[in-house]
C-alpha cells in the first residue's frame, strides 16, 4: 500500500458523556455533525470502554489492556506492578507504530496517562509518537484556564490566562483542524493520525450562554419521562432491541417530580448539553478542514466516549486547596481576578467561569439510559459507549448499524488493518505484549461478524463478555450473569440458574485477570491502607 493509499485516521475521543446523550444515539443535544458522520458512516451498539477515563486512554492508545500498560486505576502510585500510573514502555502507541509506516502525527486536548504532570517524562506525548501536540496532561480542570496546559513541551497555560475568548474546548478544535490544514500544507500525500481528546462534557460544569440557551426548557420534563423517551428512539433507531426493559431510576434519587431546586437541577442539565454541542461545533470545523483540503473521503474518523455517565460528584469532603494545589483540576481565581466558587451550592447556577460544579447521579442516570449504573462499574451503564465510525473511501454501508461487541483494545487492531502498519513486538528496546484487540475493519463490508470473549476490570468491578453470556461483578458484591441477547439492560440476574455457566466464564476471567497482571482489589486496598493514602474518590470504610 502506497503513502498516497493509506488513508488518514482521526481518532475523536469525549470524556463522561453517556450512551444516549448524542443525537444519533437518542439523545436531546443538537449534534448535527456527529449525527452526519453516523448517516453517512456506521454506528455500533455494543462497542465498550473500561468504565474510566485514564485506563480508557491507555488502552485505547495501546491495544493493550489498563493492567498491562501501567494505569490500572488512574495516573496515581498505587504499588504493585500495572498500578504505578504512568503508561508504560513495555506498551507501544498507536502514533509510536504509525510513524513506522510513514505517518505525521498530531495530537489536540486531554492526555491524562503521565504521572508526571510539569516535568516531561517518558509517558508524555512528545515522547510517546506525536509528532506535534497541545493539550493537557492533566485529567480534567476548568475550561476558560486549564492547568498544565502543555504546546509540545512547554507549558502556555500564558496563552488562556491572557485570553478573554479562550475557551478549552474550541481550543482543542481550533488546534485539531489547523493540524489538519497544516499537514495538507506542508506533507502533500504523507498520511497523517490525529488524537483528539476531548475534556467536554467532564465537570466542572462550564460554557457559553448562548450555548446554554439553545437547551433552555429542553429537560424541564425531568430525567424519569427524558429516560423513557431515549429508550423509545433507540429502539426506533434500531440500536437497542424493544423487547429490553427500561432499568429502573437510580433508587437513591427522587421521581422528578419530588426533586427540589428545579430550576437548578434543569440548568445543570442545559449547560451539560452545552457542553457537548460546542464540542460538536468544533468537530464540524475539522470536518470543514477535511473538506477544504480534499481528504475527507480517505479519512478513517472514529468517535467515542471514555466511559459511561459520571455521578461522581465535586467531592463535597475534598478542600478547595486539594482540588486546586494537590489535584491541579482547579483554579481559586477566575482569569479576572474573582473567586472560583468550587461545589454544588443551588443558590448558583452553573456555567459560569466563578462556578465550578457538577450535574449529580439522576443526570448520570439519565446519560446512560437506559442501562443502569455509571463511570466506574461494569454493568452496562459504565462501559457502553456511542462508537462511530465513518471513512467513504472504506465503509461500504453509509448509515448502517453494526452489533458487533467489540472493545477499546479492537480500535488498535483496526488501525493496523486498514494502514498496513505493522505492531512490533519490541519497540524501543522494550518487549512489547502481542496486541489483545481484534480488528473491525470486516464490519466495514459486512454486518455478520463477531468478536471472542471481552474481559474489564476496574477496582475490583469486572466482567466477562462471551457471546451473549455476561458475568459481572458490583464489587465487593457476588458475580451476576445475563443474557444480553434478552436482557441487555441487567434486569434479570439469571446466576442461579446456570452455575456450569459461571464456573466456566469465572475461570475465563482468571486466566485473563492473571495474565494481563490484574491484580486483586482487597491487595489494592491494603497497600492502600498502609500507606495511609486515599485518592479523592476513595471510601476508607470498604477496606
Amino acid at each position: 500500500m502506497s503513502d498516497h493509499q493509506k488513508p488518514n485516521v482521526i481518532v475523536i475521543l469525549n470524556d463522561d458523556m453517556g450512551f444516549s446523550d448524542i443525537g444519533c444515539y437518542g439523545g436531546e443535544v443538537e449534534t448535527p455533525n456527529l449525527d452526519t458522520l453516523a448517516l453517512n458512516g456506521l454506528r455500533y451498539s455494543q462497542f465498550y470502554n473500561t468504565a474510566r477515563c485514564t485506563p480508557s486512554r491507555a488502552s485505547l492508545l495501546t491495544g493493550l489492556h489498563p493492567h498491562q500498560t501501567g494505569i490500572g486505576v488512574l495516573t496515581y502510585d498505587m504499588g504493585p506492578e500495572g498500578y504505578v500510573g504512568n503508561l508504560s514502555k513495555n506498551a507501544v502507541t498507536i502514533p509510536e507504530v504509525l510513524k513506522g509506516a510513514g505517518y505525521s502525527t498530531y495530537m489536540s486536548g486531554k492526555w491524562h496517562i503521565a504521572s508526571s504532570l510539569h516535568e516531561p517524562s517518558d509517558a508524555w506525548p512528545t515522547r510517546r509518537g506525536f509528532d506535534e501536540f497541545y493539550g493537557t496532561i492533566i485529567g480534567a480542570g476548568s475550561f476558560y484556564s486549564p492547568n498544565t496546559l502543555t504546546r509540545g513541551e512547554e507549558n502556555v497555560e500564558h496563552e488562556a490566562d491572557t485570553d478573554s475568548e479562550f475557551f478549552y474546548t474550541d481550543a482543542i478544535s481550533d488546534q485539531a483542524a489547523d493540524y489538519v490544514k497544516s499537514h495538507a500544507n506542508q506533507d502533500g500525500d504523507a498520511p497523517f493520525f490525529l488524537y483528539t481528546a476531548y475534556t467536554a462534557p467532564h465537570w466542572p460544569l462550564h460554557a457559553h450562554p448562548e450555548d446554554i440557551a439553545k437547551y433552555k426548557g429542553r429537560f424541564d420534563a425531568g430525567w424519569d419521562t427524558l429516560r423513557e423517551e431515549r429508550l423509545a428512539r433507540l429502539v426506533r433507531s434500531g440500536l437497542l432491541d424493544a423487547k429490553w426493559g427500561l432499568s429502573d431510576r437510580d433508587p437513591s434519587q427522587r421521581p422528578f417530580d419530588d426533586a427540589e431546586d428545579k430550576a437548578w437541577l434543569c440548568r445543570c442539565m442545559e449547560v451539560y448539553a452545552a457542553q457537548i454541542d460546542r464540542m460538536d461545533q468544533g468537530i464540524g470545523r475539522i470536518l470543514d478542514a477535511l473538506d477544504e483540503t480534499g481528504m475527507a473521503d480517505n479519512t478513517l474518523i472514529v468517535f467515542l466516549s471514555d466511559n459511561g455517565g459520571c455521578a461522581e460528584d465535586i467531592p463535597e469532603d475534598v478542600t478547595p486547596s486539594q482540588l486546586v494545589e494537590d489535584l491541579n483540576i482547579a483554579r481559586y481565581k477566575t482569569r479576572d481576578g474573582r473567586d472560583v466558587r468550587i461545589g454544588n451550592d443551588r443558590s448558583i447556577m452553573p456555567g459560569a467561569e466563578d462556578t465550578y460544579q457538577s450535574y449529580e447521579t439522576a443526570w448520570a442516570n439519565l446519560s446512560n439510559a437506559p442501562f443502569r449504573l455509571y463511570k466506574h462499574w461494569i454493568h452496562e451503564g459504565g462501559i457502553s459507549t456511542p462508537l462511530i465510525m465513518h471513512w467513504p473511501n472504506g465503509i461500504a454501508e453509509p448509515g448502517g448499524l453494526r452489533h458487533r461487541p467489540g472493545q477499546l483494545t479492537d480500535i488498535m487492531a483496526t488501525i493496523l488493518k486498514v494502514t498496513g502498519a505493522q505492531y512490533p513486538s519490541e519497540y524501543d528496546g522494550h518487549a512489547i505484549p502481542p496486541c489483545e484487540g481484534e480488528s473491525m475493519a470486516d464490519s466495514f463490508t459486512s454486518a455478520d461478524t463477531t468478536r471472542g470473549p471481552l474481559f474489564w476490570e476496574h477496582e475490583g468491578n469486572a466482567a466477562v463478555r462471551d457471546g451473549k453470556w455476561k458475568l459481572v461483578r458490583k464489587y465487593p458484591h457476588d458475580w451476576e450473569l445475563y443474557d444480553m441477547d434478552d436482557d441487555r439492560t441487567e434486569l434479570n440476574d439469571i446466576v442461579a440458574q446456570h452455575p456450569d455457566r459461571k464456573a466456566k466464564m469465572l475461570v475465563q476471567y482468571e486466566t485473563w485477570a492473571n495474565r494481563c497482571g490484574v491484580i486483586p482489589r482487597a491487595q489494592i486496598l491494603r497497600v492502600m491502607a498502609d500507606r495511609n493514602e486515599y485518592a479523592f474518590w476513595e471510601k476508607p470504610e470498604e477496606i
